[in-house]
């Protein structure tokens, strides 16, 4: 039976569009939580050829909540702070289902005309873990991506997605956290960026001092200068027939 999902928040291009940005929630919350977050990357002006998507989660029964309903890209069992609860029991099939959906949203994007070297896929805390995983075993070679607050999940089978999988190894990787999350632990994130940079990824981590988990302005810049770095404006050459 297929999961009933809610279409994607999106945010057309203000010009042209040439590039796309996917960007996705964390557990409990929608794509119009990302919505202002969107809205300040795009205040400058200088990101007016990105169309952004805002996936939204669905609902689904939480372990670590009791099994309570809530906006979900795979269950969690433990939200105790503690990295070997978090690395200890993972929904890989959970996990794997939504990487499918992702990959679904980015071929859509190719098909109408975007190339993937056009494409950022990002994400915060959950969606960040989702990020990773989809982006550097996906099929096609990406932009960038982004992890906010996030982690490497499947950690222990990544070498083997990425045999099946290895296009984004000289992709450009941002991760972000602040120094002192207690849902995500910083050591979790920096685990996981030491992991990645010891594979031969492009990664990148900037960490930032009292940030609990949760976003703050001078990462949302930090991000928006990556977005521009990765997916700049095209010319509009028209070629006469």
């Amino acid at each position: 039976m297929a999961m009933r999902r809610a279409p994607p928040l999106l945010f057309p291009a203000a010009a042209k569009h040439t590039a796309t940005v996917i960007f996705i929630h964390g557990l409990g919350d929608t794509g119009y939580g990302w919505a202002s977050a969107v809205e300040n990357w795009r205040r400058r002006q200088r990101l007016d050829e990105i169309k952004f998507i805002l996936p939204h989660a669905p609902r689904i029964s939480v372990t670590a909540a009791g099994g309570m309903p809530m906006p979900g890209w795979y269950d969690i069992f433990a939200l105790s702070g503690k990295i070997d609860d978090i690395k200890r029991h993972q929904d890989e099939s959970g996990i794997l289902q939504s990487r499918e959906y992702f990959n679904g949203l980015i071929q859509a994007e190719i098909d109408s005309g975007i190339p993937p070297n056009r494409i950022v896929i990002g994400g915060f805390s959950q969606g960040a873990a989702m990020s990773l995983i989809t982006g550097l075993t996906a099929k096609v070679k990406f932009a960038g991506i982004v992890a906010l607050s996030g982690y490497l999940p499947l950690d222990a089978k990544i070498d083997d997605l990425l045999k099946e999988n290895d296009h984004n190894r000289q992709t450009p990787i941002l991760m972000c956290h602040g120094d002192e999350d207690q849902v995500v632990p910083t050591n979790l994130g920096k685990m996981s960026y030491e992991s990645l940079k010891n594979r031969g990824f492009d990664v990148t981590m900037k960490i930032y001092p009292g940030m609990p988990h949760s976003a703050c302005i001078e990462e949302l810049d930090e991000v928006e200068s990556f977005l521009r770095a990765r997916l700049p404006p095209q010319d509009d050459k028209k070629t006469e027939l």
